[in-house]
């Protein structure tokens, strides 16, 4: 009986770990869109050439979007011959399968420099989530490939794409998924996940989509889903799409210039934007119902336009229009250490930070007091067009998109 008591703790115990882990949405910038990363034990420094290259795979078409990796597939957006397609690698780069999601974005006039997908695709559980730069939302299944559910949010929620198309990574919880179509009616609005039907829409402020990829913020009281519009950072109700609160950011001058996904930390919320004077840096402190924010600093100064940033201790960490990679006291929204030749986009693992700039560098930067070291760094030198994607580490690896090529590294 003993031994028939002890299986049956084991198995339980099994199985609690395992719907644990089954529990967590691989998504945008990291399991809290935060971009910072668990991984422990990562290497401390590089070979002048890099680290390891694992493999590389120049199949994935045009775009900026990172990838994403859940259990042992690998899963990032690409546009061939204008056509939206999901990928599906193994974690050996080799393709499982790939999915057409619609027309992707092209763009005209001066947009027209930025084709390609846009976006980082989310999983939960088995289903797999994409969104296209013209506005289809599409769900998959893992393991094929099928398309479960589409809804275009031009033509179903009478949305209004961007200057530079619709840019933001799908936000889903435990029922919704949630997504900004742009229209005057149906600003924002959220769908059944599972179905694609839409649950609730919200006039929000009627306000232009921005290319930023919300957060939702859990409190006891109520849920708040926070995201961007064209001049707005604002709150809503997740539970109905109530308007809450908003801040007006006057930092934009021109399209594209308000992309960050803001940071959620104790009861603060930490943004980054502006390629102009403007708000640039900022902290607001969020009530503890959720319905309203409270300015407490801002630096005009530091601004970046779709690098992210990363909230680590008593610092933000920010590659600035510069090309100074800055360090604000979270405290007084002053910069106290910062280093040259770094704009881009940042991420954090292990004490350290990722900087993937736009020269096409890849540099390692321990967080040492009181100051910060770069201690390795290397070259990208396949893909194509921008240095724009976001890096992604996941058990060990480093992963980096350039246009047409994603590129596995070993740094453990």
């Amino acid at each position: 009986m003993k031994n028939n008591h002890l299986i049956t703790l084991f198995i339980c115990s099994m199985l609690a770990a395992l719907n644990g882990e089954s529990q967590t949405i691989s998504q945008w910038r990291g399991i809290n869109r935060d971009g910072n990363y668990s991984e422990k034990n990562l290497l401390k420094s590089w070979p002048e050439a890099g680290p390891e290259l694992l493999w590389l795979n120049e199949t994935i078409g045009d775009g900026y979007g990172s990838p994403v990796i859940s259990g042992n597939k690998l899963f990032v957006n690409g546009e061939i011959n204008k056509v939206s397609y999901l990928f599906a690698f193994g974690l050996d780069g080799k393709l499982i399968w790939k999915s057409p999601n619609g027309s992707e974005f092209s763009g005209s006039e001066y947009s027209a420099n930025f084709p390609g997908a846009r976006t980082t695709p989310t999983v939960d559980k088995d289903l797999v989530y994409a969104e296209s730069g013209m506005g289809r939302i599409t769900c998959f299944e893992v393991a094929t490939g099928n398309e479960k559910w589409t809804v275009d949010m031009v033509v179903d929620l009478n949305g209004k794409t961007g200057y530079f198309g619709y840019s933001e990574s799908p936000l889903v919880d435990e029922k919704f998924l949630y997504c900004f179509p742009g229209g005057t009616e149906n600003n924002m609005a959220a769908l059944d996940k599972f179905t694609g039907k839409v649950v609730w829409t919200s006039k929000a402020l009627s306000d232009g989509v921005s290319y930023c990829s919300p957060l939702m913020i859990n409190l006891p009281e109520r849920n708040v889903l926070v995201t961007i519009s064209r001049e707005y950072l604002m709150g809503l109700d997740a539970k109905n799409g109530e308007l809450l609160w908003s801040f007006k950011e006057d930092s934009v001058k021109m399209e594209g210039t308000y992309c960050n996904t803001p940071v959620f930390k104790d009861g603060f919320l930490y943004g980054v934007s502006g390629v102009d004077k403007g708000t640039g840096t900022y902290k607001l402190q969020l009530s503890a119902d959720g319905k309203s924010i409270k300015e407490i600093w801002r630096n005009a100064d530091v601004q970046n336009s779709f690098g992210g940033f990363v909230v680590i201790n008593d610092r933000l960490f920010c590659a600035a229009k510069d090309n100074k990679l800055k360090a604000l006291d979270l405290n007084t929204g002053l910069v106290v250490d910062s280093t040259s030749g770094m704009k881009g986009s940042v991420i954090s693992a292990d004490n350290h930070l990722y900087c993937y700039a736009d020269n096409g560098r890849v540099n390692l930067i321990k967080l040492s007091e009181p100051k910060m070291e770069v201690v390795s760094k290397f070259k990208i030198e396949k893909g194509t067009k921008e240095h724009f994607s976001h890096p992604v580490i996941a058990n060990g690896v480093l992963y980096v998109r350039h246009g047409n090529a994603l590129m596995a590294y070993k740094i453990k």
